[in-house]
């Protein structure tokens, strides 16, 4: 009755004020991405997003950039990655992870490493798959050189 109605803001638009760096535009995905979880460890959905992507289909992503998101403990990191697929599919992933201090320094634009995503989903988020045989990366590798090869 008195004063003014509360306006309900949403968490990507919560998110884009607090972590502009962050935003849909500054990571270079797009309106259609879900957006970046504040912490995927308060979150069920993102725990089962994380879950599906470490059983999810190969594919070699190049660094683009990251963003530290948060230094509890382990750096959290927000890494942008162009990825390749094996299918010849080409999209910005994102990729949110817990690394060491040592991985942390060893981070470079333009490195190449393998990612896991979601075919069925498409949603921009990938995982890194730093358990994947080398053999299987090798093959991944093989056929997306092949399609851009012969144009496919």
């Amino acid at each position: 009755m008195f004063g003014k109605k509360k306006q309900k803001i949403s968490l990507n638009d919560l998110m884009e004020q607090l972590r502009p760096d962050l935003s849909r535009e500054s990571l270079g995905v797009g309106p259609a991405f879900p957006g970046v979880t504040p912490n995927p460890l308060l979150s069920g959905e993102a725990r089962k997003r994380k879950a599906e992507l470490r059983a999810g289909a190969l594919a070699l992503g190049v660094l683009v950039g990251w963003r530290e998101v948060s230094s509890d403990g382990s750096p959290r990191v927000v890494l942008m990655l162009d990825v390749d697929t094996a299918d010849g599919i080409s999209f910005r992933g994102i990729a949110d992870e817990d690394l060491t201090i040592t991985e942390l320094t060893r981070l470079a634009p333009g490195q190449t490493m393998p990612v896991r995503y979601r075919p069925a989903v498409m949603d921009h988020y990938v995982a890194l798959a730093g358990d994947a045989d080398p053999a299987d990366v090798q093959k991944v590798a093989d056929e997306i050189a092949r399609r851009k090869r012969d144009g496919i």
